[in-house]
């Protein structure tokens, strides 16, 4: 077995680790309703059979049923998108974002887009932020234990590619600035907190998974705009990090590129 047969991958924190052996299926990046709302932007993930799959760590690893046909793990310390699994079929899908680099894949396809979030372009140039944009952003986790609102429109939308972003998102991230102090809660009984090696925060909920928010060290605080359910009338506008990207995809959307690593912890 050579060197790229065998692939290891982890959460952010490392509560969770597993390897796989053998060929792995291209990427694909999901823009369903559910993945959107778990990963807070879109999911990208490749798949193997689970007779070459193991967890080599799984302290923090939870899952939640998503649906009568699936079920997806997390990290319930990071919250780390991790892992689809069908309940018919002996695979499990494992997030691209979430494999050691170099993973030696592609993206070779995108799935569900006509479920796309309205900023969302799938490596076409972004589409133009709408005429009439919503007055009031209703976000929440996918399990609806966490919910709040906002004003809105969302405005620029900024994907990040730092290692951190994947490793959480399982692809990268797609946040949007607010004013933390407008938000109205209406739900929190599944909201956690995990603080980055930076000293930042990331909110998420610890039932289901869903990455809902990021606060920096200094107190900016951005929202993942994958979670917002319907429009936002936001406009993707920038990558940030992309000198830190997944090996498996490119950035095709000519947006400006801010290149820089990822070196100081976010």
């Amino acid at each position: 077995m050579t060197d790229s047969d065998h692939h290891h991958g982890s959460c952010l924190c490392g509560g969770v680790q597993f390897e796989t052996t053998g060929p792995l299926r291209d990427v694909w990046a999901c823009h369903c309703g559910q993945c959107r709302k778990t990963s807070g932007h879109h999911w990208a993930a490749t798949s193997v059979p689970l007779d070459r799959f193991s967890i080599t760590a799984g302290e923090t690893l939870s899952w939640y049923d998503s649906s009568p046909a699936a079920r997806r793990g997390f990290c319930s310390r990071c919250g780390a998108s991790l892992f689809w699994e069908p309940r018919d079929e002996d695979r499990v899908a494992i997030a691209a974002g979430a494999l050691d680099r170099p993973t030696g894949l592609r993206l070779t396809r995108d799935i569900f887009i006509e479920d796309a979030g309205d900023y969302c372009s799938c490596g076409a140039p972004p589409p133009a932020a709408p005429a009439e944009r919503p007055t009031r952003l209703d976000c929440s986790c996918l399990c609806g234990a966490v919910a709040f609102s906002l004003p809105g429109p969302a405005g620029d939308i900024i994907t990040c590619h730092c290692s951190q972003c994947r490793k959480l998102s399982g692809h990268y991230s797609a946040s949007f600035d607010a004013d933390e102090t407008t938000l109205s809660w209406h739900r929190r009984e599944g909201l956690a907190e995990y603080r980055t090696p930076g000293g930042g925060q990331r909110g998420f909920c610890d039932r289901c998974g869903s990455s809902l928010w990021f606060r920096s060290a200094a107190g900016e605080f951005s929202i993942e705009a994958g979670s917002v359910t319907g429009p936002t009338g936001g406009r993707l506008a920038e990558h940030i990090f992309v000198a830190d990207k997944g090996d498996y995809y490119e950035v095709t959307d000519s947006l400006p590129l801010a290149g820089g690593r990822d070196s100081a912890p976010r």
